[in-house]
């Protein structure tokens, strides 16, 4: 793989769009995430090297990040995770076919999506769209949701349990909201994902267990025996409480 910054380009007559930065190292695979991204209407930048990166991002945070797993000197997860101690900004992973394990690690350690390569340029542009809209939405609503011992303020994206503060990355933020909001009821794993994710999400359902799964390990006393994030088996989850 090639270990050098990929050219930046910036556009100071845009600054007003939503800026994307495309951190891959594949230069071809780069210009054309760039290219077509830019068609859209997005600003984007690119950069070939995950340490290079994580500094970009501590000091320029853009609206959504697309991060590639495989890159040389500091790797993929190595910057999502450092930038989940910081940063709740919108992260897509860019995964092998085969690596499994490395996609359910990323979404673990805070990565709101995921695509998988070989991908086309155009689901790409649909998950960076759905992840900046979800975005936006949960900023502009004023309200503060209270379920069990949670108190989530929507206004100030602030989560505290037990009247502690705890962190959430966007899409476990949303999806808690998205359980407080209909609490008492049983929400379908298909109305999840169409909610939190997109009615065009082309990934599998992992991704929602796993969100559950980190939500849980910050709400429930005991992860293992949930009493407000319940399963209810074969058809969705139910808040309680």
């Amino acid at each position: 793989m090639n270990s050098r910054t990929l050219p930046m380009r910036w556009h100071p007559l845009t600054d007003t769009l939503p800026r994307i930065l495309v951190v891959e190292d594949e230069e071809a695979l780069a210009e054309s995430v760039r290219y077509n991204l830019e068609r859209e209407g997005f600003a984007v930048d690119v950069i070939g090297d995950g340490a290079e990166a994580l500094a970009r991002i501590r000091s320029e945070e853009p609206a959504l990040v697309v991060l590639d797993l495989m890159l040389p000197g500091m790797g993929g997860l190595d910057v999502c995770r450092l930038v989940r101690a910081h940063s709740r900004v919108p992260i897509i992973i860019v995964t092998a076919k085969d690596s499994e394990a490395d996609k359910v690690t990323g979404l673990e350690l805070g990565a709101d999506d995921y695509v998988t390569k070989p991908f086309s340029v155009r689901e790409l542009v649909s998950r960076v769209r759905a992840n900046l809209r979800r975005t936006q939405a949960f900023a502009s609503e004023p309200e503060v949701l209270e379920g069990g011992p949670v108190v989530m303020d929507l206004v100030r994206h602030e989560v505290k349990v037990r009247g502690e503060p705890v962190q959430l990355p966007p899409k476990e933020f949303e999806l808690l909201g998205l359980f407080l909001e209909n609490r008492e009821r049983l929400m379908t794993r298909d109305r999840l994902i169409s909610e939190v994710w997109g009615p065009d999400y082309f990934g599998d359902t992992k991704t929602l267990d796993v969100h559950v799964k980190r939500i849980r390990s910050k709400i429930e006393e005991d992860p293992h025996q949930p009493v407000h994030l319940l399963t209810v088996r074969g058809l969705g989850y139910r808040f309680t409480g």
